[in-house]
């Protein structure tokens, strides 16, 4: 594989994302740790920019969120915490973690539209691609991916851009916030069936963005080189003809074979090939912007080296390193 070494790479974190949590709670501080800790190990820091994110505005969050929504969620943190729905817990820590998550997606994404970075990882808790205007699902509190896109393209930072979500659920929450939009192009690659249910092929938008909603529902049958030869068709007939002008990525990590919650039978060394496939297709589009927000992905032990890999194969750092 040919090396790819970008330079300028952002890694977003903050420490208050490890104050979101539920005791018990399989989407638990440990999955951010366990990377951040491993990478340092690994001497790979040394190659990455760390940026301590500030918080989303409320404005910024509003563009995706309702403020009825926002206020409740806050209330419920500042009252001590609660369940917002059966998969979701609001600690009292996790207004504040979500404000910072948001910022992180969004300050990330402009950074890289920007110049700054080549590309950029934000490292997030609570995670966001299944909440919606009005409702925190799946673990996850406000939508941080669809938030940066927003702010992107209200601001007139970009006029076209693709979210590519490899998580093992569907990506439901983004789905729905462009799913009649014109500029946005949005790829959620799944296993089916699974939660939350939606993302079959024939969902495929709406009004002006028709055409642009691509579902590829896959089996728990599905090998990775099923999957990894429709990843690179997608991107070739569908993402590299829309010529956006940067790739957000919603990165899963729990498509791993083992992954505590669900699984689509990939090994380590298929991030990397996910992520090599990405940077082709950055590099012939939008001059190599990438944006990669964390969702899903919870073995502890293999988290960080999925993510590793998938560095790899984005060039953020070089194989072997």
């Amino acid at each position: 594989m040919k090396e790819r070494l970008l330079a300028g790479t952002g890694i977003y974190f903050h420490t208050a994302f490890l104050d979101h949590k539920a005791p018990g709670h399989v989407e638990c501080p440990e999955r951010l740790s366990a990377i951040l800790d491993h990478l340092a190990r690994r001497g790979l820091t040394r190659l990455l920019e760390e940026v301590a994110p500030e918080a989303a505005s409320i404005d910024e969050i509003a563009a995706v969120h309702s403020g009825d929504y926002m206020d409740a969620v806050r209330k419920v943190c500042e009252s001590g915490g609660g369940w917002a729905d059966p998969d979701t817990y609001l600690a009292p820590g996790t207004w504040r973690a979500a404000l910072l998550a948001a910022g992180a997606a969004v300050q990330s994404a402009r950074a890289v539209r920007a110049g700054r970075f080549s590309q950029a990882l934000a490292l997030v808790r609570p995670p966001g691609h299944h909440a919606g205007r009005a409702a925190a699902r799946g673990f996850c509190v406000f939508n941080n991916i669809a938030i940066a896109a927003r702010v992107l393209l209200n601001s007139g930072a970009v006029q076209r851009l693709a979210i590519l979500d490899f998580d093992v659920h569907h990506g439901n929450g983004t789905q729905d916030e462009f799913y009649d939009d014109g500029a946005v192009l949005f790829v959620s690659f799944h296993r089916a069936p699974f939660y939350p249910g939606t993302g079959a092929a024939a969902e495929t938008g709406r009004g002006p963005g028709r055409g642009l909603n691509v579902n590829v529902p896959l089996s728990i049958a599905a090998t990775p080189g099923e999957y990894l030869d429709l990843w690179r068709e997608v991107l070739e007939t569908r993402v590299a003809t829309f010529r956006p002008e940067i790739l957000l990525v919603s990165a899963g990590f729990d498509i791993y074979r083992r992954d505590p919650v669900a699984g689509l039978n990939f090994e380590v060394r298929d991030f990397r090939e996910i992520g090599a496939a990405l940077a082709e297709t950055a590099a012939a589009v939008c001059g190599g912007r990438t944006a990669t927000v964390l969702e899903g992905g919870y073995d502890l032990d293999a988290l960080p080296l999925c993510v590793e890999a998938y560095l790899e194969g984005l060039g953020a750092i070089p194989s072997g390193a």
